[in-house]
């Protein structure tokens, strides 16, 4: 987008504050201004026109229930919706997330824009960057969501935003074609309806869920396929309806998870449970610890033995795996042998560190030296931001032949390829 954000933004824009009970609009306007202040010291915002949404939506009109302080927190989820087990069905996304999906959808004024997955803030933020002129339309498969949310965007004076009851997975049609899609739930692929209501040079952004990684990808059109633009780190609620994908959850004791999306790979949980009781093989790999979310994505998309392993801290502080597992990392397992990522420090006078591999089992030896040669391979090579290139084929097949580091991932309307030129 030619715009570009101004660095300081002013709490007295309109505001459509009146109806709030007991909490001033003015209050609010501070907050709302020092949320988008902070979104811009981030990163998150870098243009006037979605600065300017930020600052216009009034965000607390669609966290009914929740503190201003709540509403206007810069990395704040308000979660209005669980199941009975306390599963997330739904949730309004964190603002530096909304903004960093919005600006590589670059919206422009008179757009034809429909979201999939609804909140209703999102769809106002759209709505001001398509203007008078635009037509916005967002969907959602859950009728309590898209009843919260058409009554939060007319109390917010949006009315203008059409909302829609339905499964996603198969769009809008009666909209299309769209200028932009804009996915705010994790697919695990995308369906032909999305590319089929996409218009010629229109760009789709979509959570992008793979070997149980989601990348957050807008693609564009190439001829028959879509071809990334952009990608970036990102959670998101999983997909209902159907398109739904229920990914493989294995416990290996209490605390300890492995997580994939790979129906096929062989997970021996109790070989795998007893290998962690076996003493820790650490290698050093001399190669340069950066970029953590792009280096998942390398090790994730270049080993077919690869799951995510997440434990809690309890079996952290217990020493049973590293710290790294606490938030999720990828390892690569054999039949008794299980690797995952760490880092060290170089120094105590330097602020570099470096990439190493904690391994346990029989392999752990060999398990280990793959994954090192993965670390080594990218730091030499692809030690960036933004490296990766996604591809999809709807209905295809695997290619015949891949170069080295890059990998196809066989989804049910397509095949996804991740390539690192």
């Amino acid at each position: 987008m030619s715009h570009t954000a101004k660095s300081t933004v002013s709490s007295s824009q309109p505001d459509q504050l009146a109806g709030v009970t007991g909490q001033a609009p003015a209050r609010a306007g501070e907050l709302r201004a020092a949320m988008v202040q902070a979104l811009l010291d981030e990163g998150a915002i870098r243009s006037g026109p979605v600065a300017t949404a930020f600052a216009t939506v009034p965000r607390h009109l669609f966290a009914p229930g929740e503190t201003l302080e709540t509403a206007y927190a810069p990395l704040g989820t308000v979660m209005p919706k669980r199941d009975a087990d306390g599963l997330l069905l739904s949730v309004i996304s964190a603002p530096n997330i909304q903004a960093m999906m919005l600006e590589p959808a670059e919206i422009e004024p008179g757009m034809r824009v429909l979201e999939v997955g609804s909140g209703g803030y999102n769809a106002a933020l759209i709505a001001e960057l398509a203007g008078p002129g635009g037509q916005v339309i967002t969907a959602d498969i859950d009728p309590d969501v898209t009843a919260r949310a058409r009554a939060s965007l007319d109390a917010a004076g949006y009315q203008r935003v059409r909302v829609v009851l339905g499964d996603a997975e198969h769009g809008v049609p009666d909209g299309a074609p769209y200028d932009r899609i804009i996915v705010t739930a994790g697919a695990w692929d995308i369906p032909p309806a999305w590319i089929s209501q996409l218009g010629p040079d229109g760009l789709l952004v979509a959570p992008l869920r793979m070997r149980g990684l989601t990348r957050t990808v807008t693609f564009e059109k190439e001829s028959d396929e879509l071809v990334s633009r952009h990608y970036q780190l990102a959670a998101f609620v999983p997909f209902q309806g159907d398109g739904a994908h229920a990914d493989r959850k294995v416990m290996l004791r209490d605390g300890i998870v492995l997580h994939t999306d790979n129906p096929y790979l062989r997970i021996d949980a109790a070989a795998l449970n007893a290998a962690l009781d076996s003493p820790r093989l650490e290698l050093w790999t001399g190669a340069r610890y950066d970029f953590p979310d792009e280096v998942s994505l390398f090790t994730t998309m270049n080993s077919p033995d690869v799951v995510q392993l997440r434990a809690s801290q309890h079996a952290v502080d217990q020493h049973i795996v590293g710290r790294g597992a606490l938030h999720g990392t990828p390892a690569i397992i054999s039949a008794d042998s299980i690797a995952y990522r760490t880092s060290r420090q170089v120094s105590e006078e330097s602020a570099q560190y470096e990439s190493g591999v904690i391994a346990h089992g029989p392999q752990a030896e060999q398990v280990a030296r793959q994954y090192a040669d993965l670390l080594q391979r990218w730091a030499q090579d692809y030690c960036r931001r933004g490296t990766a290139l996604f591809r999809y084929r709807p209905g295809g097949t695997v290619p015949d032949h891949l170069p080295l580091d890059a990998t196809a991932v066989v989804k049910r309307h397509g095949v996804l390829t991740v390539t690192w030129p």
